[in-house]
């Protein structure tokens, strides 16, 4: 068993369904660190921020949902798209970072790698919302996982006695959704993935505009 290093989030009883879900998919697919979001897209836009300064230009399929462009849009980050075939997930080179809103398997996860999750409509852990990073770095984690709560360390209750922030969105789950999850994986409600194969347009014919 993969357990969380969910440092004193124990103390907070509204972050309880939080926890119990990162570690049930920490469990399921092999990945020691899971942050979770309220959706994909934010969970990609994240590992970006955090990479972004580092980042020359990055590679993406031409055939994908358009979220991902419009991230690198709104991040001012160069890009390129490209035509080739992926099936389930696929890595934004020259990162480490992974769209994987269309895979979800036990044991997945991919050791010094950031996968993306969605829970979304027609995902094989049909929530109907959220997200999720698996990782394996403590240090990017407990990055992650301020940025996605507001800048918050959730070692710190209330929140009104913290004094240093970082730069935060306000990217969490609901814990209905949290709930629903759990609930999920414990009687394995997974979707075939044969049963969700989706034709994406050619985003290299469209323009992105402010």
């Amino acid at each position: 068993m993969i357990l969380l290093n969910m440092r004193g989030s124990g103390t907070h009883v509204s972050f309880t369904k939080f926890t119990e879900f990162e570690q049930a998919l920490s469990e399921f697919t092999g990945a020691p660190y899971v942050v979770l979001t309220d959706c994909c897209t934010h969970a990609i836009e994240l590992c970006l921020r955090r990479q972004q300064k580092f980042l020359l230009r990055g590679r993406i399929p031409a055939r994908t949902y358009l979220s991902v462009p419009m991230i690198f849009h709104k991040l001012a980050l160069p890009y390129s798209m490209d035509e080739y075939e992926w099936e389930g997930e696929y890595k934004i080179s020259p990162t480490n970072i992974w769209d994987s809103a269309r895979r979800f398997e036990r044991g997945m996860y991919r050791p010094g790698q950031q996968q993306c999750l969605s829970f979304g409509y027609s995902k094989t852990l049909e929530i109907g919302h959220g997200g999720a990073i698996l990782l394996d770095k403590e240090e990017e984690y407990q990055w992650l996982k301020r940025a996605s709560y507001d800048g918050r360390d959730l070692s710190i209750s209330p929140w009104q006695d913290q004094i240093n922030f970082q730069v935060g969105y306000h990217y969490r789950p609901t814990i209905e959704d949290c709930v629903k999850g759990l609930e999920m994986l414990a009687a394995n409600q997974l979707k075939d993935p044969d049963t969700q194969k989706v034709t994406y347009p050619d985003l290299t014919k469209i323009k992105i505009t402010d």
